[in-house]
């Protein structure tokens, strides 16, 4: 019942894959078209090199040398000698550098493959290659847990010259200074001169005073006065140096 097809059996059904319905027991068809059974796949060889009776009696090499196959190659256009020529010759567009390229001609000197070559290292008669074997580990070492305690050591002797070096540092330490220390040193601020103001505004007291009293004020400039050398800013009145 598979080759039984009802309607009309176009073309196109048999070149679509979406018509395309699977064989039972093969693979789903492309519908690509395949050659007949006579078409061989593959290249065509066309050297005829005498097979394998040729290959095991003649050993063919090349006739050339490298010099002469250096010779006979094409050397390269040397650009770089171009530009220069032509800014020589007081050329510097880009159209005057094609044309002078089109008129001219350098070439690149061709470097031969045994120029490039360099000369085998050599490598002393007693050398070995390959990697040094580990020394093996002293079992008795392992089993006597001296590693363990090597490690111990070598820790407890960290400690011991942290510490020491802790109290060398803090017996060279100076000593903090203070709010008070410092007021001691320091010299007293110079009374900065007054404002100028206008004659007719001098006598003229401010029109909002926030102290109780002049006494009041009095102490409290004193105060921050007495206090300006401790603090940051040019009048002194920032915060305290003294962190």
């Amino acid at each position: 019942m598979e080759g039984v097809h009802v309607g009309v059996v176009r073309d196109s059904m048999l070149n679509n894959p979406l018509l395309i319905k699977p064989t039972l027991g093969k693979t789903k068809s492309r519908g690509l078209p395949c050659p007949g059974p006579d078409f061989v796949y593959g290249a065509v060889t066309t050297v005829q090199d005498g097979g394998v009776s040729e290959a095991i009696s003649n050993w063919h090499t090349p006739s050339l040398s490298s010099s002469n196959s250096a010779r006979y190659r094409k050397a390269e256009q040397d650009f770089v000698a171009l530009n220069r020529e032509g800014v020589k010759s007081g050329l510097v567009t880009a159209k005057e550098l094609q044309q002078y390229r089109a008129t001219h001609d350098i070439r690149r000197p061709i470097a031969s493959k045994d120029a490039c070559r360099s000369a085998p290292a050599r490598i002393p008669q007693d050398l070995t290659f390959g990697v040094s074997t580990r020394p093996s580990t002293p079992i008795s070492e392992l089993m006597e847990y001296k590693y363990a305690q090597r490690w111990l050591e070598e820790q407890q002797a960290k400690d011991r010259a942290l510490l020491a070096r802790q109290h060398k540092k803090a017996q060279l330490g100076r000593i903090q200074d203070t709010r008070t220390t410092l007021l001691r040193k320091s010299r007293p601020l110079e009374e900065a001169p007054s404002m100028w103001k206008l004659p007719r505004f001098q006598q003229i007291g401010p029109a909002l005073d926030t102290f109780r009293d002049a006494e009041a004020r009095k102490r409290a400039m004193a105060a921050h006065y007495s206090e300006s050398a401790a603090r940051r800013g040019l009048l002194g009145q920032g915060t305290y140096t003294v962190d």
